[in-house]
């Protein structure tokens, strides 16, 4: 894939990490102040909410509300539709939040949150959150800065980037071992996307690059920016449009979002009503 694919559809923003397409159509982003912009068709920015925080992994319900990892607040935040803001989770009295990072819904609207935890001391864990807001410890398998996470196809594992161990695991919802899906030595893996083949991208902190994982597990290099220009810290990915058959990546070291396509169709995001 070239990086003459992409193009900029949005621009102004400060920093953004985190972005999802949302099902009215529009894109969600975080900012590193703590911003929640809402990103219409047309690629006017608009500032949905602030927290004063710095917002790190989107996730979206089926009602356009965002669900955000705040790392500035060490909490995952809440915002309506109209930009109202309230704390999701703190984590639990035994196991405060620290680094939320990113989360994905399962189909009966449980929140999976992985908090990082501190670079180098392996103690990250991943949260669920059920519907009702309460926050139990879900997995300690997987402490090497837990980062991106989705569910797969199936419903039964989470795909988890664990960014210091350099690898793609997969984590059985009910238990049991984590088991390597993908090795990336030699990269900072940050976020994760799955098309509906089976495909999985992982954007990259460092170097500025987006790898291709097929269902057998073979990877490859989809594209890269040696000048960090066009991708510029591509940490997080996801499929937009009304057919999902584009991608939409952040800029963590820039001020925009990049899309294109990458010739692939993107699995649809569990968005339940919360």
């Amino acid at each position: 894939m070239e990086l003459s694919a992409f193009s900029s559809i949005a621009n102004g923003l400060d920093h953004p990490e985190g972005v999802a397409w949302g099902s009215d159509g529009s894109l969600y982003a975080g900012g590193e102040a703590g911003q929640i912009y809402r990103i219409e068709p047309g690629g006017e920015v608009q500032e949905l909410a602030s927290t004063g925080g710095f917002m790190y992994g989107i996730t979206l319900a089926a009602d356009g509300t965002v669900f955000a990892c705040d790392y500035g607040n060490a909490a995952v935040q809440r915002v309506s539709a109209k930009g109202e803001i309230t704390t999701w989770s703190t984590g639990t009295p035994e196991h405060p939040l620290r680094v939320p990072n990113f989360s994905a819904f399962d189909g009966a609207g449980n929140l999976y949150v992985t908090d990082s935890g501190d670079w180098g001391s392996d103690d990250g864990l991943i949260f669920r959150v059920t519907p009702e807001g309460r926050t139990d410890v879900w997995s300690q398998a997987v402490p090497a800065f837990p980062n991106g996470c989705c569910l797969n196809a199936e419903g039964d594992a989470l795909l988890v980037v664990e960014s210091r161990a350099r690898r793609l695991v997969r984590v059985p919802i009910e238990g049991g071992p984590p088991t390597v899906v993908a090795d990336l030595t030699g990269t900072q893996p940050d976020g994760v996307a799955l098309a509906s083949d089976g495909t999985i991208l992982v954007g990259c902190y460092r170097p500025d690059r987006i790898w291709r994982v097929d269902p057998d597990g073979k990877k490859s290099v989809l594209v890269e920016d040696p000048d960090g220009v066009v991708l510029n810290q591509p940490a997080n990915i996801a499929f937009c449009g009304p057919a999902l058959d584009k991608i939409v990546v952040s800029s963590l070291g820039g001020w925009s979002l990049q899309s294109a396509d990458a010739g692939l169709t993107g699995l649809a995001l569990r968005m339940p009503k919360i």
